[in-house]
């Protein structure tokens, strides 16, 4: 399967994204997936299964506990391959950034009922 079909579904996201906060049971994983999707404990297994056959999550069992946690060697494919377009927002990100600067020195000039000198020449 490929790294974007695995990553196309909206659940296994979701668990991609628990993980990222570090290793996490099975259980733990299965009842934030229940409330925020209603699915079933299998179904959430499934998810998990297809997430480790792929490599996307590692699993270690402790007794009868199952701690799943995210492996990034898909993932770095992923952004190896996400690279080349990086290009089309960072100029927008970039854009962005100086408008929040404009902003941030507006509203501290507004505020101090005065000119900012840091404001000079930019």
């Amino acid at each position: 399967m490929h790294a974007f079909d695995i990553l196309g579904d909206p659940v296994r996201r979701r668990i991609l994204e628990l993980l990222a906060d570090g290793e996490q049971t099975s259980g733990a994983i299965t009842d934030v997936i229940r409330a925020e999707f209603a699915l079933s404990q299998p179904a959430v297994s499934q998810h998990l299964r297809v997430l480790r056959e792929n490599g996307f999550a590692s699993v270690r069992a402790e007794g009868t506990r199952r701690f799943y946690a995210v492996d990034a060697t898909p993932l770095s494919d992923i952004d190896v391959w996400l690279e080349r377009f990086r290009g089309f927002w960072d100029q927008r990100l970039d854009a962005l950034e100086t408008e929040l600067a404009r902003g941030r020195r507006a509203s501290r000039t507004a505020s101090d009922g005065k000119t900012n000198p840091l404001a000079k020449g930019t």
